[in-house]
């Protein structure tokens, strides 16, 4: 006669399995509750409009018929669209300026709320122009640097110097549209350098001026490598958002003077909106979003954005 016994380890060994099971479906229906409105989101406001932009960039299209598939025509016309170019060459530019001077700026902004500026009030004022609307930060520079009555012309002419048309000059026109975004934009990306200056350890620059380190071998060696993730981060961001440029060109230069400021941006919303020729539009839109994965795909690849020094 065999006896069966019962083993009260497996039982409950059993018993925290299921109970683990169930705590799991649990967190994933609680996760996807508390994700869905932002997935729905992207589904219906980027990815939907997305795929239906590749789709149109295939066609011929305006918004009183239907599309017609003309496949690879509206590719081959934007090779040849010498507009399309000097768009892209134009973007390139702004791109240069706007993010060469926004990052120098923003890291020694950061730097100085790091070091030197403790209050909250003062950091907190750095931000102010981010808040402001694009439009309204645009209209309000194009005040002050209008060439006959702007405060700024007539400072430049009390000091001697000759009035400046900044946005009626093709020299000047692309630069002070960069000026007017990195106003606008460095104090935000100075928020997220100094984020990343208070994540590094505070021992660290202890060590270093024990070791008769100076201020700027501290800031070359240490700093600067412990920053890179945050760098990395802040290049993907404003080089994708320099590259978007659009209200600043439309309520100042509408792209002029002669195709200066005619940003590619600007460019796809006169093809597709002015024009009525949605396919071209949505064709250019495409090689934006390929331009830019590509960008994105370098920096994060050659800087090494997801690695860290401080492990």
């Amino acid at each position: 006669m065999t006896t069966l016994t019962r083993n009260p380890g497996s039982r409950e060994h059993g018993l925290t399995r299921t109970l683990r099971r169930r705590t799991g479906h649990s967190d994933v229906k609680i996760a996807l509750f508390f994700i869905a409105p932002a997935l729905i989101g992207f589904v219906f406001f980027y990815l939907v409009p997305t795929i239906r932009g590749i789709y149109l960039s295939f066609t011929e299209y305006n918004i009183l018929g239907d599309p017609e598939w003309i496949g690879m025509e509206n590719y081959q016309a934007i090779a040849k669209d010498p507009l399309f170019w000097n768009s892209l060459a134009v973007t390139g530019q702004y791109v240069l300026l706007n993010i060469a001077l926004q990052t120098a700026l923003a890291l020694g902004l950061a730097l100085l709320m790091h070091n030197v500026a403790k209050s909250t009030l003062i950091r907190g004022a750095l931000l102010l122009p981010y808040l402001m609307s694009n439009v309204i930060a645009a209209l309000l520079w194009f005040w002050m640097l209008d060439y006959q009555i702007g405060v700024v012309n007539q400072f430049i002419e009390w000091t001697g110097m000759s009035r400046i048309a900044f946005f009626g000059s093709e020299e000047w026109a692309i630069p002070t549209q960069a000026l007017i975004n990195t106003w606008r934009h460095m104090g935000y990306t100075a928020l997220l350098i100094f984020a990343g200056l208070q994540a590094i350890p505070g021992h660290v620059y202890e060590v270093a001026k024990l070791d008769g380190a100076s201020a700027w071998q501290t800031f070359r060696k240490i700093t600067i490598p412990l920053l890179r993730p945050v760098l990395v981060l802040v290049l993907v961001v404003t080089v994708i958002g320099s590259f978007q440029v659009f209200d600043t060109v439309a309520v100042t230069t509408q792209g002029g003077p002669v195709n200066a400021t005619r940003v590619i941006q600007y460019y796809i919303y006169q093809r597709a909106f002015t024009e009525s020729d949605f396919g071209y539009g949505s064709a250019i839109a495409v090689i934006l979003f390929l331009i830019l994965a590509l960008v994105a795909f370098i920096q994060m690849k050659f800087l090494k954005g997801n690695e860290s020094d401080l492990d």
